[in-house]
This record gives structure tokens, C-alpha cells and sequence, in this order.
């Protein structure tokens, strides 16, 4: 095993953040859905490990590997902001086997409102948990708040879903199995500036490159959850816009319409197949850590960085968030 490194900073990178190659590198490691299998006290342990190599004391006989494992743990199932451990429905290494299990039946139970209504609320009370988990830390939320935008993205979801159900039913067969993509779409776009609309109206904190705080900025935060909402809807877009098309053309074979019973595991599936590659491509799409250029900040704030730095900080920087 290789040894530790003079210099060693293990909240380095592993792979240029500023490539989506590199991104994608990094969230393939921490959305291994493997992780979710780690037992907590290893969990703990490789967050006491990573606090310490953090502080310059890396236990005696530390490899370079078994710190960067530490870290792919952490970052897996602790929150980048709080330090503290995410809720286990929460975790982006969730998001394959919860993600599929739902979209499959999502995707399988399309055709009567009764089950179109179960399996939307389903999926929202999901993304709920997800996008309450992996907020900005530093802007805190009301459980009035958090009702308030649970019960709008479900409500967003259900009436976009009910709503092109009934009016799909004279089209095609595939564009009926399309509605529940379009569903997901609409309620992303609500549920995810709902969950967070604190930091839309305080804002968040914004530092420069060296992670000095400059200040709170509303206009970091709009960026920052704009990207955040279209991350989430590539994620689902392929696997429920693709594998729509895949089961209209099986489902005309002989063999598939005398197993039909197993249409619904096979579609879960392959909607795991699609999300092993999908989760950590769409959380590449954007920087982790976001960056806004001083000319877009609210004018206050970039007189008042004007004011005490001068031209030396062009851009500021701030987590967007999952």
C-alpha cells in the first residue's frame, strides 16, 4: 500500500473539478450505491479519520488508499456544508436503488388514475426527502416551510400527471408513457426552489477562491438551485424518456405478452441501469462549487466587495448544492 504523501490534503480533489470528465469521476465515487450498505459505526469511523488527517494526525501505518476510501464515505453520507450525517433516503448513493425502484413502477403503472396518483405522491414524498437533505446548510427552513413545498410539488406533480393522463388517452400508446416524465419535470421545477426558498430570499454565502466569506448573495442562490433543477431532470430524462420507447417495441413480441407479470421488475431494472450512469453524470453537469462573477452580484454586495478588496476578487464562490 502506498504511503502517505508529504502534503497529503485530503479534501484535495482526487480529479480536476473544473472538466465534467473530472466531476463525473468524483460523483461516480461518492453515489457508489454500494455505500449505502456501510454499516454506521464504519461510517463514523472514516468521519473521525477524515477530521483527523484534517487536523495533520494521520493514525501510524495510514495508507494514502485507506484515507481516500475515509473520504468516499464521507462525502457519500455527510453533508459538505454541516458536517453532519445525511438522512439515509436522502443520500445521492440512494438515489440508484430508491430512484429505480420508484420510476420503474412510475413507468409500469401509467394507465389508471388511482395508481398515476399513488406512485407521483410516491416519488415526490422521495424527491422531499433529497432535496431537504442535500440543501444549502447555512440557510435554514421551517417545517411550515417544508409542508408548504412538499404539498405544492405534489400537488404540481398530480395535476400535471392526472391531467395529460385524461388527455392522452385518445394519443398513442408511447406519449401516454411519456406523462409520468413529464410529471417529474414540472414538479422539479417546484419542489426543488420550494425546499430551498430561504436561500433565495436571504440568500447564501458567497467566499472568495480562498473561502473567505465576502457576504450573502440572492442572485448565487437562483444560480445555484436553476442548476440544481436541471440537473435533477436530465438525471430521469433519459431512462424515462428511452426506456419508454424500448418497452412499447418488447411488449409487441410474443414472449413479453406471456410474461407480463415480470414487465414491472424488468422495467425497475433497467431504470437502475440508466440512473448507475445517470446520477453521477447530471450531479457533473455544474461545478460543485459554483462560481458568479462580481458583476452579477446585487449591486450592494458588489460595492461593498468593492469596496474593501478592489479588483482582486472577480468572481465569488459558493456550494450549489445537490
Amino acid at each position: 500500500m502506498a504511503t502517505v504523501s508529504l502534503g497529503f490534503n485530503i479534501d484535495s480533489p482526487r480529479w480536476d473539478q473544473s472538466t465534467f470528465v473530472g466531476r463525473l469521476k468524483h460523483f461516480l465515487n461518492i453515489t457508489d450505491p454500494r455505500t449505502v450498505l456501510v454499516p454506521e459505526e464504519e461510517l463514523d469511523r472514516a468521519k473521525a479519520l477524515v477530521e483527523g488527517c484534517r487536523a495533520g494526525l494521520v493514525p501510524p501505518g495510514s495508507s494514502q488508499e485507506q484515507l481516500l476510501y475515509a473520504k468516499k464515505l464521507y462525502d457519500s453520507a455527510f453533508h459538505p456544508d454541516s458536517g453532519e450525517k445525511m438522512n439515509f433516503i436522502g443520500r445521492m448513493s440512494f438515489q440508484v436503488p430508491g430512484g429505480m425502484a420508484i420510476t420503474g413502477c412510475m413507468l409500469q403503472f401509467y394507465r389508471t388514475v388511482p395508481a398515476v396518483v399513488f406512485w407521483q405522491w410516491v416519488n415526490q414524498s422521495f424527491n422531499a426527502f433529497v432535496n431537504y437533505t442535500n440543501r444549502n446548510a447555512a440557510s435554514p427552513i421551517s417545517l411550515r416551510q417544508i409542508g408548504v413545498a412538499y404539498v405544492t410539488a405534489t400537488g404540481a406533480a398530480l395535476a400535471t400527471a392526472v391531467g395529460l393522463n385524461l388527455y392522452t388517452k385518445r394519443a398513442p400508446p408511447l406519449v401516454a408513457r411519456w406523462v409520468p416524465f413529464a410529471a417529474v419535470a414540472a414538479a422539479n421545477c417546484v419542489n426543488i426552489p420550494m425546499m430551498r426558498q430561504q436561500e433565495i430570499i436571504n440568500g447564501i454565502t458567497v467566499t472568495d477562491e480562498n473561502n473567505n466569506e465576502l457576504g450573502r448573495s440572492r442572485r448565487a442562490a437562483v444560480k445555484g438551485i436553476a442548476q440544481v433543477v436541471l440537473s435533477r431532470i436530465t438525471m430521469a430524462a433519459p431512462g424515462m424518456i428511452i426506456l419508454p420507447i424500448i418497452m412499447e417495441r418488447l411488449e409487441k413480441f410474443t414472449f413479453m405478452q406471456r410474461i407480463r407479470v415480470l414487465h414491472g421488475p424488468l422495467q425497475v431494472l433497467l431504470c437502475g441501469g440508466f440512473l448507475l450512469f445517470m446520477v453521477p453524470a447530471a450531479c457533473a453537469l455544474f461545478p460543485q462549487r459554483c462560481s458568479l462573477a462580481l458583476a452579477d452580484l446585487e449591486v450592494e454586495l458588489r460595492d461593498s466587495i468593492m469596496a474593501k478588496h478592489g479588483d482582486k476578487v472577480p468572481y465569488v464562490y459558493f456550494n450549489k448544492g445537490l
